[in-house]
């Protein structure tokens, strides 16, 4: 790989923007090389919901994650960061305006958690290199994804009830679920990122599932970036007072 995609790859927050649609294919190839789906090999104590909010064709970019306890499942600290991209939006490039800012402010979490759930994909996707994958990868975390919509691959539609699920394929290959969260709902699109195996996600998501049909873990990811984006949250690293949860 040539260095300059190398120097991409390390240094995501100050690359990223730079890169054509041909460059980022590159990267995610480079880092597919690199993805472990081996089953899970740590105690879980902590996960966290990693989103973002913006318009469309915005260049500002609301990031935020929410640590919460396992297998408790309440927030315990949350970090935002607020940042700019010019990088375009391209359905499968995604992660290339959206990394550098969860990035940011993840690095200010001054204690990292065991698992990230992004709003988004790990596996499912066309080169298996969706933005929980890609952001495991580049920065050796166990992560995974759950996302709204599908993003590639085919696949039936699971029984109407929570925690029904169906495979997700794509040239033969397995890679995500369609989980029903919810009774009556549209299901949810789980997949590995890294360091984890396509069970230990389902597994992860089935657990994390309360009362909605988002996991606990990207619903309250949700919830804080975009109070973050009215002005309802400030940017930084903060802990939470178990008697001040909204």
């Amino acid at each position: 790989m040539p260095d300059s995609l190398n120097r991409m790859v390390i240094t995501p927050e100050l690359n990223y923007d730079q890169l054509t649609i041909a460059e980022a294919t590159l990267v995610q190839q480079q880092l597919r090389g690199h993805l472990n789906l081996e089953p899970l090999q740590k105690q879980v104590r902590t996960i966290a919901g990693a989103d973002i909010s913006l318009a469309l064709y915005s260049e500002t970019v609301y990031a935020g994650l929410v640590v919460l306890s396992y297998p408790e499942l309440q927030p315990v600290a949350y970090s935002l960061d607020k940042s700019s991209t010019i990088f375009p939006y391209v359905p499968g490039y995604l992660a290339f305006r959206e990394i550098p800012a969860i990035l940011k402010a993840y690095e200010q979490l001054p204690v990292k958690p065991d698992i990230v759930m992004f709003d988004g994909n790990g596996i499912l996707h066309a080169r298996r290199m969706g933005i929980a994958s890609h952001f495991g990868v580049l920065t050796d975390t166990v992560t995974m994804g759950c996302a709204k919509k599908k993003l590639a691959g085919q696949y039936a539609e699971p029984g109407t009830s929570k925690g029904e699920y169906t495979h997700v394929t794509d040239k033969g290959e397995v890679i995500g679920y369609a989980l029903r969260t919810k009774d009556g709902v549209k299901p949810v699109f789980i997949s590995p990122g890294h360091q984890m195996s396509l069970e230990d996600s389902l597994t992860l998501a089935l657990k994390c599932t309360g009362r909605h049909r988002l996991p606990e873990p990207t619903r309250h990811a949700h919830e804080y970036v975009n109070r973050f984006r009215i002005g309802a949250l400030t940017e930084g690293y903060h802990e939470i007072d178990s008697w001040t949860l909204f």
